[in-house]
């Protein structure tokens, strides 16, 4: 009995480690990860749910930071790490751009660094962006609406699709799931890549926010190669160890 509660606990444990660093999770990759069948992943995600750790959606489950980012006592995976990128990502912003803006808890972190004296025109298919921007005098804020993805909190859909086609960019700003040499960058959902991929083909620069934890990963969908993006943003310093062989395909900061 003692060693089935260690077990459980072990891993619940890698199931907060996988939604913490990727935000959302899939059972069926939780099952392969865990060695375990779905029925028992459905079992520690109900668990985790009740504890109120994580917010279980149909398939998976999502953390409680990346759709409550707004609340005063949330706890934001890797929050110092966020900022340092969200830092970095900011000189690359300069007076009178137009931006485009994804989703997510760097995303937001950049949001919220951006200095009060830039005019600028920025387009997000973020609710929570757009209102994370609302107190910037000098922003005009534009949301590209469509269908919630509650999966990913962005707007999603051929509709958000066309729309962003119809926008052209200086740089858009976007955070991953999963970055490999290999598969480049990656994502669990489909609807949110189809978004992604709009968001790069009509911006000038590409700019990929990700702390260093998404490395050497890969997703089932991959959103773009690392040749296709101008920058990846993470919290190391450019010339770290880790980023040797990514140095060789991609601009880093």
């Amino acid at each position: 009995m003692f060693d089935f509660v260690m077990l459980k606990e072990e891993r619940h444990k890698i199931i907060m480690k996988e939604i913490n660093l990727h935000n959302k999770v899939l059972s069926v990759d939780l099952s392969t990860l865990l060695n375990v069948s779905e029925d028992t992943i459905r079992r520690d995600l109900k668990e985790l749910s009740d504890e109120d750790r994580i917010i279980k959606v149909h398939g998976g489950a999502i953390s409680k930071s990346f759709v409550r980012p707004f609340l005063a006592d949330n706890n934001i995976y890797a929050h110092d790490e966020k900022k340092k990128i969200a830092l970095k990502a900011i000189s690359l912003i300069q007076n009178d751009m137009t931006l485009l803006l994804e989703g997510g808890t760097t995303i937001i972190e950049l949001a919220n660094q951006i200095p009060q004296k830039l005019n600028l025109t920025i387009f997000t298919v973020s609710p929570q962006i757009a209102i994370t921007l609302s107190d910037h005098e000098n922003i005009k804020v534009y949301t590209i609406g469509g269908k919630l993805n509650k999966n990913a909190n962005i707007h999603t859909g051929a509709s958000v699709v066309n729309d962003i086609s119809n926008i052209k960019c200086d740089i858009c700003f976007m955070g991953v799931n999963a970055v490999s040499l290999e598969n480049g960058f990656s994502d669990i959902d489909w609807e949110t890549v189809q978004v992604n991929k709009a968001m790069i083909k009509v911006a000038d620069k590409t700019a990929v926010l990700a702390i260093s934890e998404k490395l050497n990963i890969s997703k089932r969908y991959r959103v773009a190669d690392l040749h296709d993006i101008s920058y990846l943003i993470t919290e190391l310093n450019p010339g770290d160890d880790e980023l040797v062989e990514y140095r060789k395909q991609i601009k880093i900061i």
